[in-house]
């Protein structure tokens, strides 16, 4: 028997991350952490004290069996470890690089409460990794059910529902408005942290499973929500289209020539390959000396993509501090290392123009912390007299993102007062089969709890259709004196009707 470890007898250290140089990576988009080594993974997964109440489950969106993969790991069962991520994620290559781990899992980790955590992030991509070099596969047998599932947007939540509709038997069809499936992990996230291929290994996986792919379809334009329903002949739809519309801050000067949204600047870049001028022809006019307002992982990404493109300097502007940035420490880290140079503290008032109305600067404000806000972060309030001019030739807006207006326009969906998808706790939408799940519900959230919205989802849906699947085989039996024709109530199928 193993003996039982203890704080004191595992590793003291977590195990570094081996990265390139900051000198080189910050002009090339190779990836910028390179992956643990067989000795590195062993050595972290040594640091892992198996909990028995194991906090690091819970704190998992999709509640991955985290001891359970990282002892295989420890034991050297490398595909046993791919297993057990599967069972409840098929995408740990795209997870352990991209989830917020320091605010989920890692964030209750027992060990972080003395030490560091466990880089529960990074042994999940070291299995990912070697699952892709290796071309492991878990392809279950499936049994069709006769049932039709349409899936409206290929990001994380759309592939997750895809993919569980896809092994309960469905045929399914993802539609995606971009020429490449993807979503968000295509043209928002940059190759130096995700790179595409990594991607595509993971969506011809879905392939894999009899999911189909049908690219340049814009839902609401082509064909509606209700039409999915009734005359394309879908038995139950999913929503999971993202909140990809940017937001601005509406002072003067934002319709001159060089301002744009780090969403636009990132697509072009990472999905339409700007990045590889001109091998390809997408128009990007990259600045010489760009600001980005705001620090979140978008705002990190637009300010190293546009180190990558070739700016010679790259201002980060945030009105309130270090402190209060809803980025991830290491991507503020690695911005820092790579010499983007930071302006907290400090809040646009006015893009400046000059005679051919492009942008020649940007006109700020110092600000100071006041009383909390209702996000619980402490309100920035402007500093009088404290006004100043940054140089600049390019402002890029990384403030958050909002719903895209079309599905509401098109659809009879019920949606709330900031234009999102209004759902039940089932994640059913006001249109009877029709389930939305993602950033399209809540706003923008994370790559991990959109999947875990497109799992429940699929629950759902399985219910709805009256699909049988583990949760239910051995749920709780319903009485009988509830029971209709020996069938429990979420059993009953149902019948639409046409009225001549």
């Amino acid at each position: 028997m193993a003996k039982k470890k203890t704080i004191r007898t595992i590793p003291q250290a977590r195990t570094p991350m081996p990265e390139q140089d900051p000198a080189a990576r910050a002009r090339n988009f190779k990836e910028v952490a390179c992956g643990y080594t067989l000795e590195n993974a062993h050595n972290e997964a040594e640091r892992c004290l198996q909990c028995p109440d194991e906090p690091c489950v819970r704190g998992c969106p999709v509640g991955i069996d985290i001891p359970a993969f990282i002892q295989k790991i420890a034991e050297k069962n490398y595909h046993g470890a791919y297993d057990v991520i599967t069972d409840t994620n098929l995408l740990p290559a795209v997870c352990g690089r991209v989830c917020p781990q320091e605010n989920q899992c890692e964030g209750v980790c027992t060990v972080g409460d003395t030490l560091e955590p466990v880089a529960i992030g990074r042994l999940e991509r070291f299995v990912g990794d070697m699952a892709i070099r290796e071309g492991w596969v878990n392809r279950p047998y499936v049994e069709p059910s006769g049932f039709r599932v349409g899936i409206v947007g290929s990001g994380p939540a759309g592939m997750a529902c895809a993919a569980d509709m896809a092994k309960a038997g469905c045929e399914v069809v993802v539609y995606e408005a971009f020429h490449e499936p993807g979503g968000v992990l295509k043209y928002g996230i940059p190759d130096f942290r995700l790179p595409n291929e990594v991607i595509d290994v993971e969506i011809d996986k879905l392939r894999e499973l009899g999911v189909r792919f049908e690219c340049n379809t814009l839902v609401g334009r082509l064909f509606t929500i209700e039409q999915m329903i009734t005359d394309m002949g879908y038995h139950a739809v999913f929503i999971g289209t993202g909140a990809g519309y940017p937001s601005f801050m509406g002072i003067p000067g934002e319709s001159l020539n060089g301002v744009l949204s780090a969403n636009e600047l990132l697509t072009r870049c990472n999905l339409m390959r700007a990045r590889d001028f001109p091998n390809f022809d997408t128009p990007l006019m990259p600045g010489r000396r760009v600001a980005v307002i705001g620090a979140g992982n978008t705002a990190m990404d637009a300010l190293r993509v546009s180190l990558r493109l070739g700016a010679e300097k790259v201002m980060c502007v945030y009105r309130r501090s270090k402190t209060e940035a809803p980025a991830r420490a290491e991507e503020i880290h690695h911005a820092g290392e790579e010499g983007v140079e930071f302006h907290w503290l400090t809040s646009p008032v006015e893009v400046l123009g000059d005679a051919g109305k492009r942008v020649r600067g940007l006109r700020c404000q110092k600000m100071e912390l006041g009383e909390p806000d209702a996000s619980g972060r402490r309100r920035p309030v402007p500093v009088p007299g404290s006004e100043f001019e940054l140089e600049c030739d390019s402002v890029v807006y990384a403030i958050g993102t909002n719903a895209n207006p079309i599905l509401g326009q098109t659809a009879k969906l019920k949606l709330n007062k900031r234009g999102y998808i209004e759902t039940d706790e089932n994640l059913a939408t006001s249109i009877a089969g029709v389930y939305a799940g993602g950033d399209i519900v809540t706003g923008a959230a994370t790559v991990i709890e959109a999947m875990g919205a497109g799992r429940k989802a699929a629950r759902s849906m399985k219910a709805w259709l009256g699909l049988k699947d583990t949760d239910v085989v051995f749920a709780e039996a319903a009485p009988y004196e509830k029971r209709r024709f020996g069938f429990a109530p979420d059993e009953h199928g149902y019948a639409r009707l046409r009225v001549a």
